[in-house]
């Protein structure tokens, strides 16, 4: 089924990606970020379990003294987090090695949606051969992401006002960064520059951010963040195809002048 264009908030283009990932033509392309998921999950979780605890009282302990008092309302905020971090963590590595099969993703959600060809990289097998710029793409991306989450950390550190508020600034940054991640796979099929990407994410930042605070929140449950990433490789396609791409916006003014009715 064809999707038509809506005034879709950025909740909405999540809960519509997993709604495509039932399309016969999306399955077989789903199939493989979700095992990727599924593998690096598992040693995550291996790798965490015992550590938790520690790293919870490690990061309580950062804490001024002067906040003291308030340990006790900072704690759950503390767990929030540790986990924004761990799975943050969990999605950057499952990222970087699905990178190229996401973009796949993303070129087959986009055929479906709009019903026209996207030249990119077509089957498995060039999926396969582009790895090497995925992988360089996705390395631009951390760059950018890390100087993001720096500078949020280094003001929660030496603006004391802040520091409350820290948890909640890294859950901010980290549904921004979701956000760019997940529509970037669709614009980098049509050769946009990683720098226009974010321009165009920008651009439409109230929907983005929307979108990328629920992606944010899907990482941190349990199951749910097994199947979060082909979902929001498709919502995130979605907000391309419908808000992100001018060419659409241009085409659907030219349909309506000549009488026709764009579907998307």
């Amino acid at each position: 089924m064809v999707a038509k264009p809506t005034a879709n908030s950025g909740f909405s283009y999540l809960l519509r990606g997993f709604a495509l990932l039932k399309e016969p033509g999306i399955r077989l392309f789903v199939a493989i970020p979700l095992l990727v998921n599924i593998a690096i999950f598992s040693a995550l979780i291996a790798l965490t379990l015992g550590q938790f605890g520690q790293w919870l009282e490690a990061l309580l302990a950062w804490l001024p003294s002067w906040l003291d008092f308030l340990r006790w309302i900072l704690w759950p905020l503390m767990v929030i987090l540790l986990l924004a971090m761990v799975m943050y963590l969990f999605s950057t590595v499952a990222n970087l090695i699905a990178a190229p099969f996401n973009g796949l993703l993303a070129e087959k959600v986009e055929e479906l949606v709009s019903g026209r060809e996207v030249v990119a990289r077509e089957t498995i097998w060039q999926a396969l051969r582009s790895f090497p710029r995925s992988i360089g793409r996705e390395l631009k991306k951390l760059l950018y992401f890390a100087a993001l989450a720096l500078t949020a950390f280094l003001a929660s550190l030496l603006i004391p006002p802040l520091a409350p508020a820290a948890p909640l600034l890294s859950f901010a940054v980290g549904a921004w960064l979701m956000a760019i991640e997940y529509c970037d796979y669709a614009m980098d099929n049509h050769g946009l520059s990683f720098k226009e990407a974010r321009r165009r994410v920008m651009s439409q930042r109230g929907t983005a951010a929307g979108f990328g605070a629920l992606v944010m929140a899907g990482t941190m449950v349990p199951i749910l963040n097994l199947v979060i990433m082909p979902a929001a490789v498709c919502g995130g396609t979605l907000l391309w195809v419908e808000r992100l791409n001018t060419q659409n916006a241009g085409r659907e003014t030219g349909d309506a002048k000549g009488g026709r009715k764009s579907e998307v």
